[in-house]
């Protein structure tokens, strides 16, 4: 077995049947995951597996299906759902574990696997270690009496679907409201355009036609242009763009303007705070979150607390501090008063009730403060290597922040699910903010 590393910010991911998406490596995840799960070795113990629309989801659900049931596990298939629905029906269903296979926005020849603990929530990286100590290991089957069975649960998408009307406040209709709905041609095709019909809007859906290969593709969250044109042909009143599997979203107004994660995370912030809602009054976000964010919550005596990059490192430091509300400014927000990781339907549907509660448009909720000028470039590097510890990225990079220092911030950071350098500047001088990153970006190109 490859000697890489196999988890990384957010599960298992990478190009389908190139490892580690391989049906052989799926197979032995599931039966690590198995053992990891299954440790008294009884034939009791369930796991539910749900998927997006990709191609390459049939061939890795089978593989871990086979890999669980070797191992005794009994595996639910819930089939394509959002990746909260997992974390939802993990905890809803009693099982011991719960799998998305899932890329979320990434194109329709990657994957990925994900893992949630039967609390719903997804696994802390020393669950994970273990579970990779265990795949590269030998298999250890279960007894013949004792090998899992394996059923479709056909209910699942519904009991998602009911569960989400739930967060919508009871006394709320979204009657007369026209909405642009973008799934991304993506898990949420059918749940999301259906809660929204059945909670009283006018729905104009999108991206609701899967084939396996066209999930992402100029349609959702990293493309929302899509939605943007559907809502100015229909005049609709808002537009919701999810991406893949459904974990974050991006809103756009009734003109097509589109507002990310931060301001969403600094509207549902403020108003939550007012309402004495907002545990321990601070917001938990990433290093990702602008500056512009974190002054306007401080302008309201908000806390805004930073983590690494990564929704699961989000809800980590919620669940430490015992805080509700977090996110990331890529769309993923996360209430833990509703679920266990990021819900992009769940926040739209936030979002919605604001509008209609206080009788604004959109376009007076998306901007609630101005953005610093933020620019972030990516470097491809091939995998294996360290570009950032090259003697020229390093000097590069310790010039950039003298220039910015007392003026902005400068983050320099690997992906933790494709093999890119990210460098990230914000500035108030957006020449200075040009250069400072063209500079560091130039070092990386140059160590490559």
């Amino acid at each position: 077995m490859d000697d890489r590393r196999l988890f990384g910010t957010d599960g298992v991911r990478g190009q389908a049947n190139t490892f580690p998406m391989t049906a052989e490596l799926a197979l032995r995840l599931g039966a690590a995951a198995g053992r990891y799960f299954g440790r008294d070795q009884t034939n009791g113990h369930r796991v539910v597996i749900g998927k997006d629309t990709r191609l390459s989801g049939y061939m890795l659900e089978t593989a871990l299906t086979a890999g669980l049931t070797s191992t005794g596990m009994n595996v639910l298939l819930l089939g394509p759902v959002p990746t909260p629905a997992v974390g939802f029906l993990t905890r809803s269903m009693r099982a011991d574990l719960g799998i998305m296979i899932s890329a979320s926005h990434n194109p329709s020849t990657d994957n990925g696997i994900k893992f949630f603990g039967p609390d719903g929530f997804k696994l802390s990286d020393d669950a994970e270690d273990e579970i990779e100590i265990l795949t590269r290991g030998d298999l250890i089957p279960a007894q013949p009496q004792n090998i899992g069975r394996a059923r479709r649960i056909d209910d699942g998408p519904g009991r998602y679907v009911e569960y989400a009307k739930t967060t919508f406040p009871k006394d709320v209709r979204l009657s007369g409201l026209k909405v642009v709905i973008d799934c991304a041609h993506g898990a949420a095709y059918r749940a999301a355009p259906e809660i929204l019909w059945e909670l009283g809007a006018e729905v104009i859906p999108i991206g609701v036609a899967p084939n396996g290969r066209n999930i992402n593709d100029k349609v959702g969250s990293t493309s929302p242009e899509a939605a943007a044109a559907a809502v100015r042909e229909h005049g609709a009143d808002v537009g919701i763009s999810l991406d893949g599997d459904a974990d974050r979203l991006i809103v756009l107004d009734e003109t097509g303007q589109v507002a990310d994660g931060d301001q969403l995370m600094g509207l549902l912030a403020s108003r939550w705070a007012a309402d004495g809602r907002l545990r321990g009054n601070a917001l938990v976000t990433t290093v990702m979150s602008n500056l512009g964010l974190e002054r306007f919550l401080q302008s309201r005596g908000i806390a805004m607390l930073r983590t690494k990059v990564g929704d699961r490192y989000v809800v980590e430091a919620m669940r430490e501090g015992g805080y509700n509300l977090g996110g990331e400014q890529s769309g993923h927000i996360v209430m833990t008063d509703y679920a266990t990781t990021g819900d992009g339907l769940v926040a739209a549907l936030q979002f919605l009730a604001e509008m209609v509660q206080t009788g604004r448009r959109a376009s007076e909720l998306i901007q609630v403060f101005t953005p610093c000028p933020q620019l972030l470039k990516n470097v491809r590097y091939s995998a294996g290597s360290d570009p950032l510890a090259a003697g020229l990225v390093q000097s590069a990079i310790a010039d950039a922040e003298d220039r910015l220092s007392g003026h902005g911030r400068l983050l320099i950071r690997k992906s933790g699910t494709e093999p890119l350098i990210r460098v990230m500047a914000e500035c108030e001088d957006p020449a200075m903010l040009e250069q400072v990153v063209n500079d560091v970006v130039s070092a990386v190109q140059a160590a490559v």
